[in-house]
């Protein structure tokens, strides 16, 4: 018998009605079984499994992977959707300071992209949105992203900054710059950084409406 903590985030925290909890679990477990204790202590995330994803220690993992004593398990709703910067914060943020991390002379070619809060959504005004992230393994996602686009696009420099908390529509919630020698490299790196970005970092936003709200991933 040994103990993990569980991390819950976004919709599976508002379901489990806690954000942290530790487990006792049986020596040899698995994340399906972690998952099945979960689920008998929580019911609200039986519906949610189909959709989550599951990191130990900071790291996807399939449901057949081990667990072991002392492990962190985090539940990962599907996500709103680095030389370089890498950062989640809770700050306005400044498409200057993600251009400074990656400017230099042996780069000629420079391109930026600036994420802000629509004022409406399919037709929906959109009072305000609401994110939350898992920082550590958010960052070091964003850094998997940043070496990738380093190996395809020529040496590409990347640097990506998220804020998370209360925005409201106009704010800006991504900032991203890539340069590289070439503009090619730079426009496809920046492409690629913002689409792996909706994929696989540990992002959500929740959208509040005049006549509700929803976390983006799971539909109204």
């Amino acid at each position: 018998m040994g103990t993990v903590t569980i991390l819950y985030f976004a919709v599976a925290r508002e379901r489990a009605g806690l954000a942290r909890e530790v487990l006792d679990v049986a020596e040899g477990a698995r994340v399906k079984d972690v998952l099945g204790l979960l689920v008998a202590r929580h019911p609200a995330l039986l519906p949610l499994l189909p959709h989550l994803r599951v990191a130990v220690d900071q790291e996807f993992v399939p449901v057949e992977a081990p667990v072991p004593p002392g492990a962190e398990l985090a539940l990962i709703p599907p996500v709103a959707g680095g030389s370089g910067l890498f950062s989640v914060v809770d700050r306005p943020l400044r498409l200057e300071d993600v251009v400074a991390a990656v400017s230099g002379e042996a780069y000629g070619g420079l391109v930026t992209f600036s994420g802000s809060v629509r004022n409406q959504t399919r037709g929906r005004r959109v009072l305000r949105l609401e994110y939350e992230a898992y920082p550590p393994m958010a960052e070091k996602q964003l850094a998997v992203i940043g070496a990738e686009a380093a190996e395809r696009f020529g040496g590409t420099r990347l640097a990506i900054m998220h804020r998370v908390g209360t925005l409201a529509p106009g704010e800006l919630a991504v900032v991203i710059a890539a340069a590289a020698p070439h503009r090619k490299e730079a426009f496809l790196a920046c492409e690629h950084a913002i689409e792996r970005l909706k994929q696989d970092v540990p992002i959500w936003k929740k959208e509040f409406f005049e006549d509700g709200e929803v976390w983006v991933g799971l539909g109204p």
